[in-house]
């Protein structure tokens, strides 16, 4: 009863919400949880509907609801994430699952964007981008941050990077999040709960961006 109290207060209080978030785990959280990913995107929609009807009573509109999420699984032989596929596919049951397994990609789904990276680096992203540029006979005087950011595999900004369990990132986003917003948690993928989430989300509410100024 407690618990639900502190989530239902935790919940209310929030109105500004980031709209790309990134969580950042290990493979050996995927196969100590790999149910927690359709929870993540249970919990993003349970957020987005509270922000709505918060907007049709008040009559205030919220900055933002959360439009996209990406878990970026670090592992050095994503090979050893396949007999968990069946559980990252779950998530399309309540997301529009984008998901990456080494040059293989699929999707399903419908609804929050929701990817899926597996052992993808960061390094590896920027020497395909590059290789890309290349191929497609872009002159070094004509490549800026419009054209590099058009041949990167994720095409977004992460405002919020949040990573459980620990305080060491990958290089995953090494671009893109350069003025994210990151927060680490203590508590592990496994014990990870929504109240955790929403306290994520609260703590960015409480920040005042600056994008690098």
């Amino acid at each position: 009863m407690i618990y639900r109290l502190y989530e239902w207060a935790l919940l209310r209080g929030i109105e500004i919400l980031p709209a790309h978030i990134c969580f950042m785990i290990t493979g050996e959280d995927l196969r100590n949880a790999p149910d927690k990913l359709a929870l993540i995107a249970q919990w993003c929609g349970d957020v987005n509907r509270n922000i709505g009807r918060h907007d049709l009573v008040t009559g205030d509109s919220p900055e933002r609801c959360i439009r996209g999420i990406t878990v970026h699984v670090s592992t050095p032989n994503p090979d050893e994430i396949v007999p968990f596929l069946p559980a990252i596919r779950d998530v399309g049951r309540y997301a529009a699952l984008t998901l990456h397994l080494g040059e293989h990609r699929e999707g399903g789904g419908m609804g929050i964007a929701f990817e899926v990276a597996i052992g993808t680096s960061g390094r590896d992203e920027i020497v395909s981008c590059i290789r890309t540029m290349a191929g497609e006979g872009i002159a070094p005087e004509e490549v800026n941050e419009e054209t590099f950011e058009r041949c990167l595999t994720f095409r977004y900004t992460p405002d919020l990077v949040i990573k459980t369990g620990g305080y060491h990132l990958t290089d995953f986003l090494i671009w893109q999040s350069v003025y994210s917003e990151l927060f680490f948690s203590d508590v592990n993928w496994k014990l990870f709960r929504k109240i955790d989430f929403l306290r994520a989300l609260r703590d960015y509410q409480a920040r005042v961006r600056r994008f690098g100024t």
